[in-house]
């Protein structure tokens, strides 16, 4: 099911149109602009903007100053702290066309300013107040031209407080930001370079809004369950407003339809109300309780289907007619929170299961605000395509945007929100300043509590937080307290209220409060994660030894928010993101204690990047490899690291799953620039290695390898007991040959939790090799079916992966069978790739790793991020075609005469060679890969899907690159 982000009906978007203007160069008002002397079009002082987005955003898209993101280019650009705010005042300007008939009503709309403005609409002016996260909504009704045709100038003013950028940086600048109720970032942060204009502008969206003679305000939905979810009840409370000079008599409507297979939808429950309106007022209405029997529920990603609801609102007035519409895609869903007496941490249950969080840290989508439906929805399956669970939105950025929050209800991922505090700007950093806050707390609750109403529907949403590692001042903290308290009902367990059949009126209906269903909690680092005291107990954020993520001693809490490394791109974004003095490597300095300091080129320290070593306590983890040649070499080598980093935190979390963590939170999922530190994907939508690390090491049930005691173990984070299942594992060395291998059978595993199975013996045995490969398989006895796989390369204790160089010179043969379907610009290929090396005869060999593991056409089922399995066998998506033009089957081969483990192979997407520029990257992005950075033994076949658009009129090659294969192959090139 593919759920779109859903529209009011008599909505019209203004995305398009607008020109821009520094206000200084303008010499009309906006009485003139929007009457007499409108610009005429993209000449002098006027160009093309961007809206929504920011003046910078604008300004790089006219190319007036340079790209911010490209090696030193922000250097160039003036920051609006020596400028001062009137160079980034701006005048935008559009027209639009809206005739009124009837009985009829038009709001002009604005979901987002950055920080203030003028409006001016056919020569008469609003104004709209401070605050970046408010919504404004002017009725101009009266201000439409006659003849349809509108005029609309909008001056936009910087925040009040924009600050200066000290010359040693620093988190959030000098803090004067934190002033103003807006994004702190922009000041620049130890990942995040300083934002020139402070992300002046429209940054959201704006729309006009017609309705008829009464509209409908911020409807609340709310869920209640009883009899174990059997029984679930659907709370709605509307404001009404009647802007007509009489009553009007409404019938209200509510209609809750679910859709079916093959996109029929089923009307569930349709309810209709008569009532009156009283003239020139507003009027709350909460709406008789909707009764579902067993209805299909939301669950997170790994747990469920998300199974959404659409609910439509309807306000017909009699003698109008349909007065106004309002709908929303709800899930049914119950989220609780409390604080786990076994581990300290916060432990987290949706529907009554508990859930291990594993997830991560957001800033924003693009530092720039150039925000869309389309990013929001690359980013948000990412997150889903690593099996993560939950997404916190950091409080130095944004109140994230609905169309954000349609793609986590969608993918499944839980969110934590948090408003506009954080500890470095707010009271906490050095120096220390703004210890009360912004300046106006009224601005700050203003948008606090439109922020609520804005995204409270989505069930996605989780838990709404004071503050990143602070909490607001006493007053906001206590008024948000006040205004997010708990509904009895979500206050206590789900079982006190399984005997009775709904929620007694004395309890009142939880859709009248302001959300009611959602615990709110003071500051990120309080009550059940890090310490729960306020103490910075989060982190650590850079490089570690794998092996001590799964140490007793590595974290001491239950619930670590922010855990952050490493994060270096392949080297095609960085040769696409810096000129040619940014492709040097860093300097390796041995020093006088055996350890290596990195010293990174000036554009990668710009991008704040992060070493790969850590001296005194960690070895320089690309050294190990052997020295880095080149950028290729080096990043490469960083990709090998990024993906052992990140699957050992999660897989050494996991391990201590509710024995002592209830959750961990990866500091951070990507960068809302070209950063090069904490990142899984890169700006341009390319995935590191680390985003396979996480992807494998999260699967709901997981095999997985204890780095420090070498124990194998089995996770199972599903609700289901696990029976007659079996693990082999086998011991691959570099000569192609499996001197171990073992089964373990008649295994049975507890829902809920992590079994050590048995130590892994090979680096015990007689003359281990000092460098191998082990696969773990966890399977179904019955049917052989896998249900998790995990491969590992591995040293002895004390050694290194040096080598690994001289077998980069192996010819591992590969077959590599594809197809491709094609509909429109949306490509979606099949690779079927086969390690076709022989098999080594060897005694240690089961008969089923010879008949099953290394079978020709091996199923595989990926556990998308979507929580919905996707069968990938071969054979099966053959026989079940989906429509569109279909490209055949092409075979390739290379060849290779040596056998082995077909190391490290990634694919990845370019244009056509007859479409490629001469020098420029040649990648399309973004592309879903079911996996990448993947390993094939002797014999072992797999299938990988990758799906993605190709720009318009560019021919797309899919080639593989592997340890093995670093020249790169052409495997399938569509030709038309």
């Amino acid at each position: 099911m593919k759920v779109n982000v859903t529209e009011a009906e008599g909505k019209t978007i203004l995305d398009s149109g607008w020109l821009a203007a520094r206000s200084t160069e303008v010499h009309f008002n906006g009485i003139q602009l929007t009457t007499t002397n409108p610009p005429t079009g993209p000449t002098s002082p006027w160009m093309e903007a961007l809206v929504p987005s920011t003046v910078l955003a604008t300004l790089v898209k006219n190319k007036l100053v340079p790209d911010p993101f490209y090696g030193l280019g922000n250097e160039a650009i003036f920051d609006i702290g020596d400028s001062g705010r009137d160079y980034y005042t701006f005048w935008f300007f559009t027209t639009f066309h809206s005739k009124l008939s009837g009985n009829q009503y038009c709001d002009l709309n604005f979901r987002g300013i950055n920080y203030s403005a003028d409006v001016f609409l056919n020569g008469h002016q609003m104004v709209l107040p401070k605050g970046m996260f408010r919504r404004h909504s002017l009725d101009v009704t009266k201000i439409l031209h006659p003849d349809g045709t509108n005029l609309l100038a909008v001056l936009v003013h910087p925040p009040d407080h924009p600050g200066m950028i000290p010359p040693q940086g620093g988190q959030g600048g000098d803090h004067e930001i934190g002033k103003d109720v807006a994004t702190q970032y922009v000041e620049g942060w130890d990942w995040m370079t300083p934002i020139r204009d402070r992300n002046t502008g429209i940054w959201d969206e704006v729309s006009i809004y017609i309705t008829g003679p009464v509209k409908i305000i911020d409807p609340h939905l709310v869920s209640s369950f009883f009899d174990n979810y059997k029984r679930a009840y659907l709370h709605t409370t509307i404001e009404l407003e009647n802007r007509s000079l009489t009553i009007a008599e409404c019938s209200l409507t509510i209609q809750v339809t679910a859709e079916l297979e093959g996109n029929i939808h089923s009307v569930e429950k349709l309810q209709t109300i008569h009532l009156s309106v009283p003239a020139k007022s507003h009027m709350q209405y909460t709406f008789p309780e909707l009764f579902f029997y067993k209805p299909n529920l939301w669950w997170p990603n790994g747990m469920g289907k998300q199974a959404l609801h659409n609910v439509v609102i309807n306000v017909a007035v009699k003698g109008f007619g349909e007065s106004d519409l309002w709908s929303h895609y709800f899930g049914f869903r119950k989220i609780e929170s409390h604080i786990d007496k076994a581990t300290g941490g916060r432990l987290f249950k949706v529907n009554g299961e508990p859930v291990f969080i594993r997830g991560g840290n957001w800033i924003l989508s693009d530092g720039l605000l150039r925000l869309s439906k389309k990013r929001y929805e690359t980013d948000i399956k990412f997150h889903a395509d690593m099996n993560f669970n939950m997404i916190r939105v950091w409080g130095g950025a944004l109140a994230e945007r609905p169309e954000f929050y349609h793609y986590c209800d969608y993918y499944g991922l839980l969110v934590w929100q948090e408003f506009w505090i954080t500890g470095d700007v707010d009271g906490r950093g050095d120096p220390i300043s703004n210890e009360n806050g912004p300046l106006d707390h009224a601005v700050f609750l203003v948008c606090a509590r439109d922020t609520v109403k804005l995204i409270r529907n989505h069930p996605s949403l989780a838990l709404w937080v004071g503050g990143n590692e602070q909490t607001p001042p006493d007053d906001i903290n206590a008024a948000l307290n006040n205004d997010l308290r708990l509904h009895p009902y979500f206050e206590h367990a789900n079982e006190n209220f399984n005997n009775v059949g709904a929620l007694s009126p004395t309890l009142g209906d939880p859709s009248q409060y302001l959300d009611g269903t959602r615990i709110y909690i003071q500051g990120s680092l309080w009550d059940g994660f890090a310490n729960g005291m306020g103490d910075f107990k989060d982190g650590p954020y850079e490089i570690q030894n794998p092996e001590d993520f799964f140490k007793d001693s590595f974290y001491k809490y239950g619930f670590n928010p922010e855990v952050g490394s490493v994060g270096m791109p392949v080297a095609a974004t960085i040769r696409a993101t810096m000129p040619a003095e940014g492709w040097q490597i860093p300097l390796f300095n041995k020093l006088p204690n055996g350890y290596v300091q990195e010293v990174p080129n000036p554009i990668w320290k710009y991008h704040k990047y992060i070493p790969y070593s850590k001296p005194t306590k960690v070895h320089d983890q690309i050294q190990l490899y052997g020295a880095a040649k080149d950028l290729d070499d080096f990043c490469l080598k960083a990709q090998l690291v990024n993906y052992i980093q990140y699957r050992a935190l999660l897989e050494g979390w996991t391990s201590r799953m509710w024995s002592k963590y209830t959750g961990v939170l990866i500091w951070k999922t990507q960068n809302p620039w070209t950063g090069l530190r904490g990142q899984f994907y890169d700006h341009l939508l390319d995935q590191t290695a680390g985003f396979y690390g996480c992807r494998c090491a999260a699967e709901p049930v997981h095999v997985q390898l204890n780095l420090a005691t070498y124990f194998i173990e089995v996770v199972n984070t599903t609700s289901e007991q696990l029976s007659n299942m079996a693990i082999e594992a086998s011991v691959w060395d570099l000569e192609g040959k499996c001197p171990f291998s073992k089964v373990i059978d008649n295994l049975s595993l507890l829902p809920k939790k992590v079994t050590p199975i048995v130590e892994m013996e090979y680096p015990k045995s007689k003359n281990p090799k000092p460098v191998y490969f082990l696969l773990l398989k966890f399977y179904k006895m019955a049917d052989s079916k896998t249900l998790s796989r995990n491969f590992y390369w591995l040293h002895l204790s004390g050694g290194d992966y040096k080598l690994l160089e001289p077998y980069r010179e192996k010819k591992i043969p590969l077959k590599i069978t594809s197809e491709v379907f094609i509909d429109g610009l949306t490509h979606k290929f099949q690779m079927h790739v086969k390690n076709t090396s022989n098999i080594p005869n060897s005694k240690s060999l089961t008969s089923r790793q010879s008949d099953s593991w290394f079978a020709t056409d091996s199923l595989k089922t990926v556990h998308s991020g979507d929580g919905k399995e996707h069968e990938t066998g071969w054979l099966k998506r053959i026989q079940r075609r989906v429509a569109g033009k279909h490209d055949g089957l092409k075979v390739s081969e290379i060849k290779g005469n040596d056998i082995g483990v077909a190391f490290f192979l990634h694919f990845s997407v370019h244009a056509s060679k007859s479409d490629q520029k001469e020098g420029g990257d040649t990648r399309i992005l973004p592309v879903h890969y079911s996996d990448n950075y993947f390993s094939l033994v002797p014999g072992e076949a797999m299938t990988v899907t990758l799906s993605f658009e190709v720009p318009q009129g560019v021919k797309p090659r899919v080639t593989l690159n592997g340890w093995n294969y670093q020249e790169g192959q052409t495997i399938h090139e569509v030709l038309q």
